[in-house]
């Protein structure tokens, strides 16, 4: 499986990794200047010609997804088959007579048929055994055709590239490497009828075709083990990146869960609180024969305010009540509503002019606004207090709300903040604010709430 396409190759994995952009501007018909007389097929000018005739790594086209080996398979295919018929053409132009030319012919014809069913296969598949066997069967048949017809000594480029193509690792190449060049070089001394003068105009040859195939097989070994540690490296950098995608997905689901718990819980159910007391008190005056046109006016007005809370919500907007009046009058709209649905005396106290309130943005005041809710909240259903007042102040810290009860009070070592509390303190926190709780059995409850004052942008 190709770790970074998602794709199955039909290569080994060894070859399966794009080589190096660096590759193609290293290649150059220059890097094997003065090999002649001796061919020149075993140098790098030919894996040039290779190259470009497969396309290079950079300029390559081939199908998004797959590794370059894969979309080269043709021009591997054309140009085994271009050499070969090639050779087999010139070889009738040697005059080598019946029986050689007919061991000539015949050993192209097993080549041939070699690489159709045991080379291509040996390619796509991992399997060891063809891979040598085929590997062999080349070696054999070039011995057989440079011994019969030096001239077809470009054949040796067919050996070196395909020998490398098939190599696990480098030792691999390096074996077959100078299996095929001693092979080569034997049957060209065997066919310059041995003798120590044609050993050594071979033996230069031999040394000089040995050296490059394993530098340049050795150079490209090593251009596919880093170029697979970077494909390694990122892989790992693509898994650690979308780690890190999911961890912000979680946490940005999270804080979405948090943020509408608190507006459900600091809008509709007070709400639904307020007029389930309504409901109850509407009921004691009905079974009294008192008149509870009051009380049901009430219950009309906060569902329907619950109603608009429960659609600005939907659509994320600013709460109701701030967008159509100031923070100071919310405040005493909250007081009064507060005041005829439990008969507590509220108050609502400025020690900062109204039109710095105003100034204030639009989130703190939704901050303010919420802590105010709550508290009262809190004091509705745990303080039994007669008296709650509601101050507003700017100091130097920012700009604060406090809300203070004369209810029973509680000691807050020993009772944990539920929802409410909680809530409040998150959301005032990411408004990078504090909430301070202070009270005593018997004694009330003081909440303060603080944040930075931050003027909004006009």
């Amino acid at each position: 499986m190709n770790k970074l396409t998602g794709t199955t190759s039909a290569l080994p994995d060894r070859r399966r990794t794009e080589l190096s952009p660096e590759l193609s501007p290293e290649l150059s018909p220059e890097l094997s200047p003065g090999l002649s007389p001796v061919p020149a097929w075993t140098g790098p000018r030919v894996w040039v010609l290779l190259w470009r005739k497969m396309g290079s790594v950079q300029n390559s086209s081939g199908g998004a997804g797959q590794p370059v080996w894969t979309r080269a398979l043709i021009g591997w295919h054309i140009v085994f088959w271009v050499l070969l018929g090639m050779t087999l053409a010139l070889s009738f132009l040697g005059h080598l007579g019946t029986v050689r030319q007919s061991v000539f012919a015949g050993t192209v014809v097993v080549l041939g048929a070699a690489y159709q069913f045991i080379g291509l296969p040996a390619i796509r598949s991992r399997r060891r055994l063809p891979r040598y066997a085929y590997r062999l069967v080349l070696i054999a048949a070039l011995v057989v055709l440079i011994g019969i017809y030096p001239q077809s000594v470009f054949l040796m480029f067919i050996g070196s590239a395909q020998i490398w193509l098939l190599c696990e690792d480098i030792r691999e190449g390096i074996g077959l490497s100078l299996l095929l060049v001693l092979g080569v070089g034997t049957a060209q001394l065997w066919s310059a009828g041995w003798g120590w003068k044609a050993f050594w105009e071979i033996l230069p040859w031999m040394l000089v075709s040995l050296v490059v195939s394993l530098l340049f097989g050795i150079w490209i070994e090593k251009v596919i083990t880093q170029s697979q540690q970077r494909a390694e490296l990122i892989e790992q950098l693509e898994a650690a990146r979308d780690e890190l995608a999911e961890a912000h997905h979680s946490a940005g689901v999270m804080a979405e869960r948090e943020r509408m718990a608190r507006e459900i819980h600091d809008t509709l159910a007070q709400g639904m609180t307020s007029i389930v007391m309504l409901a109850q008190a509407a009921a004691v005056e009905l079974s009294r024969g008192a008149d509870a046109s009051a009380r049901l006016a009430a219950i009309e007005d906060t569902a329907r305010e619950n109603l608009a809370e429960a659609r600005a919500l939907v659509a994320a907007f600013t709460p109701v009540a701030l967008s159509e009046a100031t923070l100071t009058e919310v405040l005493r709209r909250q007081a009064e509503r507060f005041a005829a649905e439990t008969g507590v005396d509220v108050q609502v106290s400025l020690d900062l002019p109204d039109d710095e309130v105003a100034a204030l943005p639009q989130a703190q005041q939704v901050v303010l606004l919420r802590s105010a809710q709550e508290a009262l909240a809190n004091v509705r259903k745990h303080a039994a207090a007669t008296q709650v007042r509601i101050t507003l102040g700017l100091s130097d810290g920012g700009v604060w709300i406090e809300i203070r009860d004369d209810g029973t009070g509680f000691t807050p070592a020993t009772v944990s903040g539920g929802f409410g509390l909680t809530a409040m303190r998150g959301r005032v926190e990411e408004s990078g604010g504090s909430v301070q709780v202070e009270s005593s059995p018997g004694r009330g409850t003081r909440v303060q709430v603080l944040i930075p004052a931050v003027q909004e942008d006009v």
